[in-house]
């Protein structure tokens, strides 16, 4: 099995890792710290070299395909294993050596001009909305939820979420809203419920913009709440407030100084901007090749260090930053109990093999937030200092204020 058992051998101190490989033949690695015991079967010969040199795309292609799996064990466990003794261990001079590399190709890899960021964006968000009503809360948010407590359901900790962002916001009535990337119009739709202001949401994804036009006509707010397919870019009028919730993470290192200029100039002077996305707290890197190949193509969750130059080039002020640390964490824990619970409906629809995909993907998503170097990030941004108010007190006054609003106004969650 050689040269993947010297890569184990090196790797696997916490914990233990059975592997059966194509022959038939059993070999074991770790065990001199106590830890989680995870057992492997390798049905295929070649992963014996491509686990070493792309570990990570490697594996996620074989647990598609089923020449990876884990009798008597689990995918979580394994990668729950490998994320405990990954942290303890620097990478190989193999490994070191592609992500060298990839980083050589990163701007390529992150693409993003008119046009094509629409096509990176319909390879994911739309290949059908039923997929996503099977494992996503009733409102459709497809982002890190935030939760108060942790027995809050799935519903109530997007709603939280959108009582946080709605705080930071600070609406006033007759405002104008812009939400970037509007997904399926819950946000859009939640603040027009909470305050009497104007929203435009633009997406690229058709699937959801459908449903979200259909979405605000059931909610009753129509009148106030609109939804174009169009790219940001194109946009050209002023707006009170902007909110961005999820797309920052498409737009690609290379072009952060247009995304920031172009949300300067839709800002008036007294302008207030949430920016909430994925980001990292290590140095900058590159995004997974598994992930960029099959869930999120041109995407990639940057280092802070890679958004504050462009924001300072751009002239912008950060009045307020927050990180949700775990809370992504949670949430995908809560899709992925949802998706297995759906599990035969999602082979129906699709196949065998798109099953283990996506649960590799939220499976190996989790960890990165869990014990990986992921995190959320929320900037709010103007283009004077004074724009939002200088003491943070006011976000927890709001929250309370829209939670009364919410009893009155917004349908009982599910499980509360």
């Amino acid at each position: 099995m050689f040269p993947l058992s010297a890569i184990l051998t090196r790797m696997i101190r916490t914990g233990e890792l059975i592997v059966t490989d194509a022959a038939g033949g059993a070999h074991r690695f770790g065990g001199k710290i106590p830890g989680p015991a995870v057992t492997m079967k390798l049905s295929d010969p070649r992963l014996y070299r491509s686990l070493v040199f792309n570990p990570e795309l490697a594996a996620g292609e074989a647990y598609m395909a089923g020449t990876l799996t884990f009798p008597g064990s689990s995918l979580r466990a394994f990668l729950e294993l490998m994320s405990i003794n990954r942290n303890d261990r620097p990478p190989t001079p193999v490994q070191r050596a592609v992500g060298t590399t990839a980083k050589m190709f990163k701007r390529f890899q992150q693409s993003n001009p008119i046009g094509r960021a629409q096509q990176n964006i319909a390879h994911h968000y739309d290949i059908g909305n039923a997929l996503y009503r099977l494992f996503l809360d009733e409102e459709l948010f497809y982002s890190c939820a935030y939760f108060e407590s942790d027995d809050d359901t799935l519903e109530a900790a997007q709603r939280a979420k959108c009582r946080l962002i709605a705080a930071k916001l600070g609406l006033k009535p007759g405002q104008k809203i812009l939400d970037i990337g509007s997904g399926w119009g819950g946000l859009a739709i939640y603040l027009a419920q909470m305050e009497d202001v104007d929203v435009l949401g633009v997406t690229l994804s058709k699937e959801q913009h459908a449903l979200a036009q259909e979405r605000a006509q059931k909610a009753g707010v129509a009148d106030r709440v609109r939804f174009e397919l169009r790219d940001y870019r194109e946009l050209d009028q002023k707006f009170d407030r902007l909110v961005s919730v999820g797309m920052f993470e498409h737009v690609g290192v290379p072009r952060y100084d247009e995304f920031f200029a172009h949300v300067n100039t839709l800002m008036p002077d007294d302008g207030v901007m949430l920016l909430h996305s994925i980001g990292h707290m290590s140095p900058p890197s590159t995004a997974s090749p598994w992930l960029r190949k099959y869930i999120f193509p041109g995407a990639y969750s940057p280092a802070l260090s890679e958004v504050f130059p462009a924001v300072e080039r751009n002239r912008l002020w950060v009045t307020d930053c927050e990180f949700l640390r775990l809370h992504y964490a949670m949430t995908l824990k809560h899709w992925y109990t949802r998706f297995e619970k759906h599990r035969a409906e999602v082979q129906a629809m699709y196949d065998e093999r798109f099953c283990r995909m996506w649960e590799f993907y939220l499976i190996s998503a989790e960890m990165m937030f869990r014990t990986g170097a992921q995190e959320v990030f929320h900037l709010q941004l103007s283009r004077t200092r004074d724009a939002s108010p200088i003491r943070r007190d006011y976000m927890i006054d709001i929250q309370r204020d829209l939670k009364r609003l919410e009893a009155e106004r917004l349908p009982q969650l599910a499980g509360t």
